[in-house]
């Protein structure tokens, strides 16, 4: 057995999907348009989708959206309403600062201010019996970018399996998800986390692991420097600035992509003490935060798992 591997452009990222002989191209390239079909249907960044539908009638009307789309929609609203440091409404605050895109600016003040009203998550109004979203005010968004992309390396998960697929990655722009046993003896995988000062792909450790979602939440993949001063995209919903904290990232080991990227990105809002703590009490979910001076703490289901290299 071997790994074969391919490389596509989607979700504005490298996608790096891989999988183990007896298995083919034809599972790579399958895994490859099923993420252009969820693209389609969640992408922000295009004037049409089924969440820019959402967008569109923004204090205008509720927008009826597919079972599929619309329970990923409740979870991150619910997530949202815990008022933990993970937003769905964030979106008019991401496009306002525009961290990582082509007319990246700190935003004045009074313009940050008002964008605060309209990034709420309890204006989302749902409706299970008839599956609609209503955002009830003109101006506000949903971005599902938080969660679109552990959201579809499960489903690719499941799609694979369903084909038969044995061993395989997952890797969509450094959202590591892993299928099956490992090609090494023991079936073990090992997973390098980033060394956030470093350039990608140089590692500041290594997870022993067997199947499970890695992902990771960071403040080095896209910032905005203005007079010395550093910016970066991780906002901060009550402040419309960035978090203000020690930490360059935070990485959670889990075993669905989904929880990964809600729980690195309310760790990285929490901070050490009460992100370790909160996450302590999740089942099933562990995280390795490491600070901008590279210091590294780990939740106590890596304590054996998680190698400094």
């Amino acid at each position: 057995m071997s790994l074969i591997n391919k490389s596509y452009y989607a979700l504005g990222t490298t996608i790096n999907l891989s999988v183990a002989t007896p298995s083919t191209d034809a599972d790579l390239d399958a895994g490859y348009q099923l993420i252009q079909q969820f693209e389609d249907k969640l992408t922000v960044n295009r004037t049409k989708s089924e969440v820019m539908s959402i967008n569109h009638n923004a204090g205008i009307k509720p927008v009826t959206v597919p079972l599929d789309t619309y329970d990923l929609i409740k979870r991150a609203v619910l997530v949202s309403r815990k008022h933990l440091g993970f937003n769905v409404a964030i979106g008019p605050l991401v496009k306002l600062w525009k961290i990582g895109f082509k007319g990246a600016n700190k935003p004045s003040d009074s313009e940050i201010q008002a964008k605060l009203k309209i990034i709420d998550p309890e204006k989302i109004i749902l409706d299970d019996s008839q599956r609609t979203v209503f955002l009830q005010e003109k101006g506000m968004e949903i971005d599902l970018g938080g969660i679109a992309k552990g959201y579809i390396a499960d489903q690719i998960k499941t799609f694979w399996l369903d084909r038969g697929v044995k061993t395989g990655i997952i890797d969509l722009g450094g959202n590591v998800l892993l299928v099956g046993p490992s090609l090494h003896q023991d079936g073990m995988w090992n997973v390098g986390i980033q060394n956030p000062i470093k350039p990608r792909d140089v590692s500041l450790g290594v997870v022993h692991t067997k199947a499970k979602s890695v992902g990771t939440s960071g403040i080095y993949e896209r910032k905005l420097v203005i007079d010395g001063h550093e910016y970066h995209h991780m906002f901060d919903s009550k402040t419309g600035y960035p978090i203000k904290n020690n930490l360059a990232s935070v990485t959670i080991i889990s075993d669905k992509s989904i929880d990964g990227e809600i729980w690195s990105t309310i760790g990285f809002y929490q901070g050490i003490e009460k992100g370790k703590a909160l996450i302590e009490a999740q089942t099933g979910i562990e995280a390795i935060f490491i600070t901008r001076d590279l210091d590294t703490v780990v939740t106590s289901g890596l304590k054996d798992t998680f190698k400094m290299i």
